[in-house]
């Protein structure tokens, strides 16, 4: 008999002039001992499901039909119990285990509290029972660590305290939102192990709810679809996976970068006109084409950074070495990867490249000419115009003051302040054309965008100045899969038609494999290892490369 029971369940949004049905319909059951994958782009209504059985729904959002019991408990008709079942009965993991933590109380603190809260035990036997969670969540020296603060753990021991807080007092039912999105692979390895170790141990109800297929692949028992509000497909893992029946549930798996081969370029299934549109490149007739060449456009030599904790002063007996002696080159026209955990020393060296960083000690060369030597920023304007950068999260990085002709316009008019309001006009409206964005998007925000046409943005932006080497820092891993794919597609056809340079930073080691022509692997802020993307794959030189790979979830998996 199913532990969790969602029945005809309506989710719906009571606006001014319609209502929006953020849950249509669903019917949805988790057993014990089972982990349920629910999966989807953003705003299928994933999360709303997870609200709705912790009771969340914020106004003006209602449950409008249907029916959610937990075990004997009807959490429709019983609203008042549900605040003893939440945290006690039900266990919550969010995406963003900083988030999740108060800043100002310890962590045995906020362990402490929230065992209080439900159960009716001792500050001492409440401090013992939050030192055993720690240990078992694998917190090393949880005795001492029990005392410090949550900025004083990295972001996988975060998470692992925000899985203690969740099982404290032992849930049957726990319900896992992204849990892992915002971690490196390896301690998303552990950390999805350790959920499917208490699954097992503690006979728990799993909802994981993720957008990664990979891990849905290695992870969950069961997989339920959703697109705008409606399951589209449910069954076991494999059987969804590696025989889709939905349009939609396809796309999504056609979408995921395959981590046992490299691809010309991503399949998207579901278009509007069926088949994927050709990018009409217009700028080309701005843009002066290069030659490919075996020429190096960037070197980096013997480079270093070094960061204090006192407003980064370098050079101290207490400074952090962020990178630590790193080489390479990049030839003009080529992809190069650089791929490494959070604090690798990946983005440092991008932000070195770009001059937004001085290097303690190294250069870096552009076109033969040591753009880390240069003093006069007249000087430096000229080469800022050929590297442009896109970064992780596209709503941050961009002025949502500013209309989106106005975002695009600003390098351009920086760069070249003389050209005519038309020729401006022309050249915008040109280059949304090239990321596939209708001229009439330039009279609008970036809060009126989703999040992968807001990428669209900020890549039409860094091509305004018509740049040699474009610096893609994690410039996908804040989307959905379908999204990312068709990004994707659009950076590889620019490239090739531009004869763009690429730097693509990223800890996606199956992302990377697909866009990259080499790849450098960053460890603690040193480089492991260089080499061509296959023969990495299939021959890793380096231990630490092994492990990464070994590690990478993988959606092959299904078929063995």
């Amino acid at each position: 008999m199913s532990f969790l029971k969602i029945s005809n369940l309506s989710v719906d949004y009571k606006m001014r002039k319609e209502t929006v049905y953020a849950a249509k319909n669903i019917n949805i059951e988790v057993n014990r001992g089972e982990i349920l994958g629910l999966v989807g782009e953003s705003g299928s209504g994933k999360s709303t499901i997870a609200n709705a059985v912790i009771n969340l729904i914020d106004e003006p959002g209602k449950i409008s039909t249907g029916t959610i019991k937990l075990g004997d408990l009807d959490i429709n008709k019983d609203t008042s119990k549900i605040l003893n079942y939440r945290g006690k009965k039900i266990g919550l993991i969010f995406q963003d285990p900083q988030t999740s933590l108060n800043p100002i109380l310890t962590i045995g603190e906020q362990l402490i509290e929230t065992i209080q809260t439900h159960i009716n035990i001792s500050k001492e036997e409440a401090k013992k029972r939050s030192i055993d969670l720690l240990k078992e969540v694998g917190i090393k020296d949880a005795e001492n660590r029990f005392d410090n603060y949550p900025h004083q753990f990295s972001g996988g021991m975060r998470q692992r305290v925000v899985i203690s807080l969740a099982l404290c007092c032992e849930p049957e039912l726990l319900i896992a939102d992204e849990p892992t999105t915002a971690l490196d692979v390896s301690i998303q390895s552990q950390i999805l192990d350790l959920i499917k170790k208490l699954t097992r141990e503690r006979n728990l109800a799993v909802i994981l709810i993720t957008h990664d297929m990979g891990v849905i692949a290695e992870t969950t028992n069961r997989v339920a679809v959703m697109k705008n509000g409606n399951l589209v497909e449910v069954g076991p893992t494999k059987e969804v996976l590696t025989k889709p029946k939905e349009i939609y549930t396809k796309s999504l798996v056609s979408s995921v970068p395959p981590t046992d081969k490299k691809i010309t370029r991503f399949i998207i299934i579901e278009k509007e006109n069926k088949t994927e549109k050709e990018t009409n490149l217009k700028i080309l007739n701005r843009w002066t084409k290069k030659r490919l060449t075996e020429q190096d456009l960037v070197q980096v030599k013997n480079l270093s950074k070094s960061f204090d904790d006192n407003f980064f002063t370098e050079n101290s007996k207490n400074s952090v070495i962020a990178v630590n002696d790193v080489s390479f080159d990049i030839k003009e026209g080529e992809s190069f990867g650089l791929v490494g955990e959070s604090g690798s020393g990946k983005s440092t060296i991008a932000k070195m490249i770009v001059n937004l960083y001085k290097p303690s000690s190294g250069d870096v060369f552009f076109d033969n000419v040591c753009i880390t030597k240069i003093k006069r920023n007249s000087e430096m304007m000229n080469f800022r115009k050929q590297i442009q950068m896109i970064f992780q999260d596209p709503y941050s990085s961009l002025n949502g003051r500013l209309k989106v002709k106005d975002i695009v316009s600003e390098p351009i008019k920086l760069h070249n302040p003389s050209i005519s309001r038309i020729d401006l006009d022309n050249y915008i409206s040109d280059l949304l054309e090239s990321v596939e964005l209708t001229q009439s998007s330039s009279e609008r925000y970036p809060h009126e965008f989703s999040g992968g046409q807001r990428q669209r943005i900020s890549i039409a932006r860094a091509l305004a100045t018509q740049p040699r080497l474009l610096i893609c820092d994690e410039p996908t891993s804040a989307l959905d899969v379908s999204i990312q794919a068709q990004i994707l597609n659009l950076l590889k056809d620019l490239q090739e038609q531009l004869n763009l340079t690429i730097l693509f930073i990223s800890h996606d080691l199956p992302v990377v494999r697909q866009m990259c022509d080499r790849i450098g692997v960053l460890k603690d802020g040193k480089l492991c290892e260089i080499s061509n993307t296959e023969e990495l794959f299939h021959k890793p030189q380096n231990e630490y490369t092994k492990e990464l790979l070994h590690l990478m979830p993988k959606i092959e998996s299904i078929y063995n």
